[in-house]
């Protein structure tokens, strides 16, 4: 083996406990012989264990208040229950889980889709590729605002669901 070869043996089994045997005793053979070799590996010995202890300072424990956060969350969910009422009107909700994103935000973010989706046909490059690629151009392009809007919808409609079932009186 080279030196080359030796050193990347070396980099390569520098931070596994189980080294081959058959690695090992190439490694320190080479040592034995090679002085280039051997100062190199006591420099990348001595700038691991640096780098491994002395680098970085210790990571902080996080484990208590992440495991705090944890507990809140499965508070909040246990204090979400369903009741079923006696007389069978059905279930009552209550909850005091934090709400995503208001129905207003959802609109306004799907028009802005919708806007940015309808306006990129208004490009002096969409109109060059058009008039390159001839009509054909346009199905891909009406699929792809197509499956966009029905994924945001569909995505919308499943968020929502319980408050749309109540506007529209659909239980």
């Amino acid at each position: 083996m080279n030196c080359h070869e030796v050193m990347d043996k070396v980099y390569e089994y520098s931070g596994e406990e189980s080294v081959p045997l058959l690695v090992q005793i190439q490694i320190a053979l080479h040592l034995f012989f090679c002085a280039d070799c051997t100062q190199a590996y006591k420099r990348f010995e001595v700038t691991r264990d640096v780098l491994k202890n002395d680098f970085l300072p210790p990571a902080p424990d996080f484990s208590d208040p992440i495991m705090m956060q944890v507990y809140k969350e499965e508070d909040l969910t246990e204090n979400t229950f369903a009741e079923i009422d006696l007389t069978g009107e059905g279930l009552n909700e209550t909850s005091n889980a934090p709400a995503g994103l208001s129905t207003r935000a959802w609109v306004i973010i799907g028009l802005a889709v919708l806007l940015s989706l309808a306006s990129s046909f208004f490009g002096l490059d969409f109109n060059k590729l058009a008039d390159t690629a001839g009509m054909s151009f346009l199905l891909p392009i009406g699929i792809t605002i197509g499956v966009v809007l029905t994924v945001y919808g569909a995505f919308f409609i499943g968020s929502h669901l319980k408050e749309l079932s109540e506007r529209f009186g659909l239980r």
